[in-house]
Order: structure tokens, then sequence, then C-alpha cells
């Protein structure tokens, strides 16, 4: 430290104002950082919401769709702080996340419901299955639960007394005719009936790939099921801050209603927002 009192005072004065420079690029920086918005998902139409919410998103703030490929990447990502939320999941499959990983992750915006239901490549009815049917529902316990949930509220099978959301094969307590369960990853589901599965449950955006929708499912949820709306999903500490109180914002406003209801002119999904209404 002496030896720099022996420099000429000029240099330590260009030496600070270096110093200062510095400040103000980290500090620059930093305020990008506040600003800028990057959401994970990994299907549509959610990708496009996010797309759409980052044309329209308010100054200062600049948003960023992060493609994920599988029902993992986003929920780490999250949690790992890698991003600043995600918008790909429903509020139950979140919760499962959180008990396995002791994470903190919380629900702000609804964003849609998905119109789910089961798709046959053989049967025209619910009432034409045979016995011994096989079904694939999906292998990820909160998806698992929404699939039996349908098929119990059609009568298909009876679920034990009280059970819910947690619902599991292991609950069946009346299966008249002997369907046969095979659980399958989510993103499987499709192949499964391409494969010939006798009744398949699947998410509408997906099952679209080969060119089913809604109408053509044998079997739909309930219309009034809103506990399995996908949601806007961040850290609980992030869940007041500015930046994604805007994220809300942009996500609801009309541009990205409006392209929400472009899809669902298959009756592919229900919007659960009002447009410029934001969740408190």
């Amino acid at each position: 430290m002496k030896k720099q009192f022996l420099f000429p005072l000029f240099l330590t004065l260009t030496l600070i104002l270096a110093a200062c420079g510095n400040d103000t690029k980290e500090a620059s920086s930093e305020t990008e950082e506040d600003t800028h918005i990057i959401i994970a998902s990994q299907s549509e139409p959610l990708t496009t919401m996010v797309e759409t919410a980052a044309e329209v998103i308010e100054e200062p703030y600049t948003m960023e769709l992060l493609p994920v490929n599988d029902n993992i990447q986003y929920n780490q990502a999250t949690f790992n702080d890698e991003v600043d939320g995600s918008l790909a999941q429903h509020e139950l499959y979140m919760e499962g996340f959180n008990e396995e990983v002791g994470a903190d992750l919380v629900a702000i915006q609804p964003a849609y419901i998905s119109n789910v239901g089961f798709y046959s490549p053989v049967y025209d009815s619910i009432e034409e299955i045979e016995d011994g049917a096989e079904v694939a529902i999906p292998s990820d316990p909160p998806n698992e639960a929404r699939a039996l949930l349908i098929l119990d509220s059609a009568g298909v099978i009876t679920l034990a007394e009280d059970t819910g959301i947690d619902a599991a094969v292991a609950d069946i307590v009346e299966n008249p005719k002997n369907l046969q369960f095979t659980p399958v990853d989510l993103f499987n589901l499709t192949a499964a009936y391409e494969d010939g599965v006798e009744l398949v449950f699947e998410h509408p955006n997906l099952i679209a790939n080969i060119g089913l929708y809604p109408k053509d499912a044998i079997l739909l949820e309930d219309e009034d099921e809103k506990r399995f709306a996908f949601q806007l999903v961040t850290r609980e500490g992030k869940a007041d801050s500015e930046k994604m109180q805007a994220a809300k914002r942009a996500l609801t406003s009309q541009e990205v209603y409006d392209v929400l209801m472009e899809t669902a002119e298959h009756d592919m999904f229900t919007p659960a927002f009002e447009p410029g209404q934001p969740a408190e």
C-alpha cells in the first residue's frame, strides 16, 4: 500500500475514475438483471403465451422464454434461480415437486385449464369399453389422480371414500370392467394411443399433434374443475417482486388472451383469467 503513494496524483485520480466507471457498469448490469424476466416453458400454447407477453410487457421490463424439454427442468431451474419462473404446470404438480425436494415454489397466476380427457383408437364411447381393456394413465402422481378422478366421476371405476387429489390406482375399490392400468410418462401418452392402447388419458395440446381434439375424446373432465389450471410459478421470495408482478400483467394482457382464444377454437383450453385482471 505504501508504494501507491509514490505515484503521481493524476494517476491516483485516474484509478479512482476507473473504479467509479466499473461501479457504474456493475450497477447497470444489476439494474438490467432486475428488469429482465426469464420464464421456462415447454409446450403450446404456454410457450406462445410467454413469447406474446414478451412483446407487450411494460418498460423497463423485458421477458425471455427458456424452452425446456421435460417436466423436471422448469422446476429445477426456478428453484435454483436460473430462471425467474415457469409457465408449465398446475399447482398440484408444483406442490408435489416442493414436497419431493423441499422447494419453496408458489403459484401466482392461473393461465388456463386444459380440457383433458380419455381417447380411444378402438371405442367410440365409454360404454363400449370391454372387460380387461388396457388404460394408459400418467405416471406422475398429480396427473394420475386427475385421470382416475375423471373415471370415478363417470362411474367407470370407484375410488375409496374421501379419496381426492392424491388418488392412485391402489385407491380403486371397484373396477367392474377389470381395467388394466399402465403408467406412462405424460409425454409418451400420445404414442400409447398410436400403439393401440384401448383407452388413453391425454392433454389436448399433445394429442393435437396427431390431429385429435377434445371433441374426439370419449370422456372429458368436468368443465368446472379448477384445481388443474396451468399457473405462473416462481419462488416464494419473488412472488411479490415488481418484476413478477410485471410478468403477471403481461401474461394476462388482452394480446395473450387473444392468442389463447385462437387455440381455444378447438375447445382445447378454457382461459382461467380475464384480460387485464391479474390475480391478486
